[in-house]
């Protein structure tokens, strides 16, 4: 970034909803030299919670970290939760993969492609399939292999990788092992997972198989985020494709498998762009 342009920040904000909140919001980051460039608000009528993206220029003295401080200070103050980041952090991510790589290769291409804002800083796999092509493409590869006898010690080993690295958000493409709920709460960060079906329906394995005996109309992928209760997370994004009794299994999974990256990598864009607020087991995407 250019040392003369300003850094960007964007809030994502939600609480009670009030009479006021967007000028509340609207006048702070004027009083704190900021210039609004984008503004997107909505409101759960049914719980009357108010929910907001707000993106502004910081064209002050003070350094964007400190304006996100205050900014949660502020936002505390007028009784909102908030998540605020700064345009020129880019967040590191890891990918969990095991042996099918459509996914793994379509979010690396497209971050070589420069459509994510972020740094890939490692590939960790339980198997050593994409070993060879983890070192193409410059990342760190590391194989560590899970069985039920050794779940415990392999989930240690890669929360050490990811805690040296500096992550900040995991990818799930397409890794074949369940995250264990102590897993998900010692890296207390975000993990994202693609699901090859149209969620909540075909849950657990071989779900394309599944459709295909209950002669389905539609086929889907499901993009959410990872909870200790299997396949139950906030859902952040869904694909569909029409599917007729002329498919066979093999058309299913092929059309599924486009529905994944493109289903996963919209998922992820949203989640770099800071546009995605989850709400008790909901999500509120601003896109």
């Amino acid at each position: 970034m250019n040392s003369d342009t300003p850094s960007t920040l964007v809030a994502l904000l939600y609480g009670p909803d009030y009479k006021g909140i967007v000028a509340k919001v609207s006048g702070w980051i004027f009083e704190n030299s900021g210039n609004i460039i984008h503004a997107d608000q909505h409101r759960d009528q049914e719980e009357g919670i108010f929910f907001q993206r707000v993106e502004w220029s910081n064209e002050g003295s003070l350094s964007a970290e400190s304006v996100a401080q205050s900014f949660h200070e502020f936002s505390e103050s007028v009784g909102m939760k908030s998540i605020v980041a700064v345009s020129h952090r880019k967040p590191k991510i890891a990918l969990f993969v095991s042996k099918f790589d459509h996914c793994y290769h379509d979010l690396i291409l497209r971050w070589k492609a420069g459509e994510f804002d972020c740094d890939i800083s490692l590939i960790i796999s339980n198997h050593e399939d994409l070993n060879a092509s983890s070192d193409h493409y410059g990342i760190p590869f590391h194989h560590i292999p899970v069985t039920k006898e050794t779940k415990a010690e392999a989930e240690a080993q890669q929360l050490t990788l990811l805690r040296d690295n500096a992550i900040e958000l995991v990818v799930l493409a397409r890794y074949m092992q369940v995250l264990s709920a102590d897993f998900l709460a010692k890296f207390a960060k975000p993990v994202i997972n693609i699901h090859h079906s149209f969620l909540p329906a075909f849950v657990g394995a071989r779900p394309y198989h599944q459709a295909f005996r209950k002669g389905v109309k539609i086929i889907g992928a499901t993009a959410h985020y990872v909870t200790a209760d299997l396949d139950q997370g906030p859902i952040i994004h869904q694909g569909v494709a029409n599917v007729t009794h002329r498919h066979s299994i093999d058309a299913f999974i092929q059309k599924g498998r486009d529905l994944e990256k493109m289903t996963l990598s919209q998922a992820v864009r949203w989640q770099l762009e800071n546009r995605i607020l989850v709400y008790e087991n909901k999500t509120v995407v601003f896109d």
